[in-house]
């Protein structure tokens, strides 16, 4: 007869692990989308950035001259105010983790910091372009009012112009998330990133010897070509290159290096 021996009580029985498959960045950035409209200030930006659109269209329908009444006019003028507050958003975006204490939680399920933080750029960078298409959306309804009213209600349009919109938009989420990742305090980062480059403007037009490199590295003079309808020559490309290595590649660079090493606690 053969028997069959009972394993021991205490005996290790193997288990076959599944392993943990890790949250790919198209789900981090779906997060980090909700993110920004979960906290009460982030929200009301994101509805305040909308709000500013719409009230600037329907300005120009009250006070402009009918002639000036057109798709063009409605759509320009939008992406200055809205360039303004959206990197308080990528600023809100980035130092949320530590201001609310969530670092430790966000960083814990997800190691690679640098995940985390590309996940954070790529949704400010799709709310940026999301605000360009508020901006047609709005300007398009302007235009068919102003032609039920008696304005121009003209279409006419240069499309580069929505390339230009995207770089603007974009670029300036980028140089608030940059601020945010450098200082990781939002006070700070908000009042370094409206103090710093105004602050260099300045100087570039009251002190003679900056006034060339102003030309180039003062954001406001070489992101202006991007506001006109003509084309941006390469030599413009240049200067908006070469001001935005300054104040938003150099930053990110070293706030991801500052991000990685930071302790959490």
């Amino acid at each position: 007869m053969t028997t069959t021996t009972a394993p021991a009580a205490d005996a290790v029985v193997p288990r076959h692990h599944t392993p943990v498959r890790r949250p790919s960045l198209l789900r981090l950035t779906v997060v980090e989308l909700r993110k920004l409209v979960d906290t009460r200030a982030g929200r009301w930006l994101v509805i305040t950035i909308g709000l500013i659109t719409a009230a600037i269209v329907a300005l120009q329908l009250v006070y402009a001259k009918e002639a000036d009444q057109t798709f063009l006019n409605f759509f320009v003028p939008s992406l200055l105010p809205v360039s303004v507050l959206l990197p308080v958003l990528g600023i809100l975006s980035i130092t949320s983790e530590w201001s609310q204490r969530t670092a430790l939680t966000t960083y814990a399920l997800v190691p690679r910091r640098e995940r985390v933080v590309a996940a954070k750029l790529v949704a400010v960078s799709l709310t940026a372009i999301a605000s360009v298409l508020t901006s047609l959306a709005v300007a398009a309804v302007g235009t068919l009012v102003a032609s039920a009213i008696g304005g121009a209600g003209t279409w006419q349009f240069d499309w580069s112009l929505v390339l230009n919109a995207v770089v603007i938009q974009v670029t300036s989420v980028l140089m608030g998330a940059a601020f945010g990742l450098l200082l990781l305090n939002p006070p700070l980062a908000i009042v370094g990133y409206l103090l710093l480059p105004t602050l260099w403007g300045v100087l570039g037009e009251m002190v003679k010897p900056l006034r060339g490199p102003s030309e180039w590295l003062d954001t406001s003079k070489t992101m202006e070509p991007l506001f006109s309808s003509d084309a941006v020559t390469s030599g413009q490309w240049g200067r908006i290159a070469v001001s935005l290595l300054v104040w938003m590649v150099l930053p990110l660079a070293a706030g991801l290096f500052r991000t990685l090493r930071r302790e959490v606690s």
